[in-house]
């Protein structure tokens, strides 16, 4: 790698640390920390929120996955936007009603009382972490692919300037470094599809020489399998705390829907650059592995210093993604489980503190998972499935229709869970005998149960916030 490269990367981690330090000085309350004093403006939360949710999966495993698939796998996963926009059309604004809350935890507790909260607050600690600890492992893999760096050296150096800023800053450095890294990811990575589409020798030439079937709507999939990715997407990461606490910094409803709203649509332009990438790199570099498809274009095709600017942009949609579900991770633990059921009456200086703490072991943790974890995917899929069965429904059917019943929710949330983790882990491969993967199976499970225990409660006249 050119020095002016190695220069660029360099500047752009002292840059990150030094946003670490000075967003310190406006970090005074847990709220500043958490939430960012509520004062994040759409323009700042589109970009932040863009730049969480447009991680290595969508840069990198967008690309690999249309080196194999094609175009196909891109119209399965527009299926996430599309979440996003709705969320930030119907749910987004609802979320500025809740005053003063700062996690999903606080608004769960208002509609299903304390013991949702706690299940919530636990379903969700899991979920981070367990992401966390892939985007760990990840940001170890790209510098392995980009620099030939060992991957258990890349997890050190990355992750450690992650947990500088982000525990010295919370939210408000997460944020701010966020702004930076979607600028780099906005910027090159639409630059490195031009030069490569041009390299082919224009879009027509790029379609005449993509396999059969690469550039069609479903590919080589069957329908099942493109509905079943679309329904993963459609629901897997939909307002998972990160996200949901992206919404909550706005400072009013307005703010919240546009920023979550343009996030989505940004989405959409973002899957077709990388997808465009991965079958680019099909087309110049076809004996090369599916996974090194965005790396070897940038290597290849850049210009010297260009190059380190990319590349630090492919280290950025990582590390913004990682920063966010550390901060998120750290914040549920200590107000939706320590504040509210181990001290209540922590001062809010303590509260400061032990989320610092908080956020510098969980992030140790996760470092250590994704050095010595003989399989992080099975873990990263495991907390993906243990969203949507569990708190989605409830939470959504919370906040839309102002339903208010404890029983019905803490059922629904147990219930999803078990369902998922039977599908998981029977002897019988269920997905490939019912043909509905364990995600859907959970989700099922968690509306049916929501649904029904609602709706006997409310025949039987019980309070509907009472409780077990």
């Amino acid at each position: 790698m050119h020095l002016y490269d190695m220069l660029g990367l360099a500047g752009y981690f002292v840059l990150l640390i030094y946003i670490g330090y000075s967003s310190a000085k406006k970090v005074k309350s847990s709220a500043d920390f958490a939430v960012a004093g509520n004062r994040i403006i759409w323009p700042i939360l589109f970009a932040t929120l863009a730049a969480s949710f447009l991680g290595g999966g969508a840069s990198m495993g967008r690309a690999s996955k249309a080196f194999e698939d094609g175009y196909a796998f891109m119209f399965a996963a527009t299926a996430f936007p599309i979440a996003t926009v709705l969320s930030g059309l119907y749910i987004a604004p609802r979320l500025k009603r809740y005053v003063n809350a700062q996690t999903i935890g606080d608004i769960m507790e208002q509609h299903f009382g304390a013991p949702a909260r706690l299940f919530t607050g636990l379903f969700s600690l899991v979920f981070c972490v367990g992401i966390l600890g892939a985007q760990a492992l990840a940001v170890g893999t790209v510098f392995n692919a980009v620099l030939g760096i060992e991957v258990s050296s890349g997890i050190l150096l990355g992750m450690a300037v992650v947990l500088i800023y982000s525990t010295l800053g919370g939210l408000w450095a997460v944020i701010q470094t966020d702004v930076v890294q979607f600028l780099l990811l906005a910027i090159f990575l639409p630059v490195t599809m031009v030069v490569g589409v041009q390299a082919v020798g224009g879009p027509a030439e790029l379609i005449s020489r993509l396999p059969e079937g690469h550039f069609s709507l479903m590919g080589d999939y069957s329908a099942a399998m493109f509905i079943s990715i679309f329904i993963a997407f459609l629901l897997g990461e939909t307002l998972v705390p990160p996200y949901t606490q992206r919404a909550l910094a706005a400072p009013d409803a307005g703010n919240a829907r546009l920023g979550y709203s343009l996030a989505g649509v940004f989405g959409f332009l973002f899957y077709f650059v990388t997808t465009t990438i991965g079958l680019v790199a099909l087309v110049l570099y076809p004996d090369i592995s599916p996974d090194q498809a965005l790396p070897a274009l940038i290597r290849s095709l850049l210009p010297v210093g260009v190059t380190g600017l990319v590349l630090a942009a492919l280290l950025a949609v990582v590390m913004s993604t990682a920063d966010s579900y550390l901060n998120s991770a750290a914040v549920i633990f200590v107000r939706d489980i320590y504040q509210r059921f181990i001290d209540p009456g922590v001062t809010e200086r303590r509260r400061l503190r032990i989320e610092r703490w908080v956020n510098l072991l969980i992030g140790i943790g996760a470092v250590i998972f994704a050095l010595y974890a003989s399989s992080i995917i099975d873990a990263l899929l495991l907390s993906y499935s243990l969203w949507a069965p569990t708190v989605l429904i409830p939470f959504v059917a919370g906040v839309l229709f102002d339903l208010k019943c404890s029983r019905s929710a803490i059922s629904a949330m147990l219930a999803g869970a078990l369902v998922t983790l039977i599908w998981q882990s029977a002897p019988q491969d269920l997905q490939a005998f019912t043909g509905v993967s364990a995600l859907m199976a959970g989700v099922l499970a968690n509306g049916l149960v929501f649904t029904l225990v609602y709706r006997l409660n409310r025949a039987a006249g019980a309070n509907p916030e009472s409780s077990f």
